[in-house]
């Protein structure tokens, strides 16, 4: 398999399931989510940088990163959300590149720009319906607060049209013949 394989979608329609079915298949997938916490968490440059932009209480004292204030400083302006990914995201991209891994799972694929990374994307997909669903049984959240969240993001179509290949993960497709199907023609 040549080159780099992005999964990605939106919120509620199983990006870490596919994940999940492809690192049962012995494959290595980086997770930007994940990795991004780390990095906020254990890099002193992302730590004093943020600290630099948000103010001294960005960090709590025991060097955990303070989710209210940073969450309250996100919230104020979209400049502020564009300040903070312009800290964090190049550090994931950085990661990510010298891990060597070959599959990342991330949900703002294009929003940051991470599509430059890749060689192939594929979308992970499901109706708004199911989606909702997903995401009020997941997080305990009202449907109106689920599709809200859902309207943040870049459209599912959007996503769709930009994407190599398509997974519907409906509930009802077979999920593990389309990754088998995509993993066929990517070898």
């Amino acid at each position: 398999m040549n080159g780099r394989i992005a999964i990605t979608g939106g919120i509620g329609c199983g990006k870490s399931f596919v994940a999940e079915k492809l690192r049962e298949r012995g494959i290595v997938v980086y997770d930007c989510d994940a990795a991004a916490k780390r990095l906020i968490a254990k890099s002193e440059d992302i730590h004093r940088r943020l600290t630099a932009l948000i103010g001294s209480d960005a960090y709590l004292p025991d060097g955990a990163l303070n989710k209210a204030a940073v969450a309250e400083f996100l919230l104020a302006s979209e400049d502020n959300n564009k300040a903070i990914n312009n800290i964090v995201h190049p550090a994931v991209a950085d990661d990510f590149i010298s891990s060597g891994v070959k599959w990342m799972e991330c949900a703002i694929l294009y929003e940051s720009g991470f599509d430059r990374l890749v060689n192939k994307v594929v979308a992970v997909t499901a109706p708004e319906v199911v989606r909702v669903e997903r995401i009020m049984r997941r997080d305990g959240i009202s449907s109106e607060r689920a599709k809200e969240w859902i309207q943040r993001q870049m459209a599912q179509d959007e996503v769709r049209r930009r994407a190599d290949f398509e997974i519907i993960n409906d509930g009802r497709q077979n999920v593990d013949g389309q990754i088998d199907k995509i993993l066929t023609i990517l070898n």
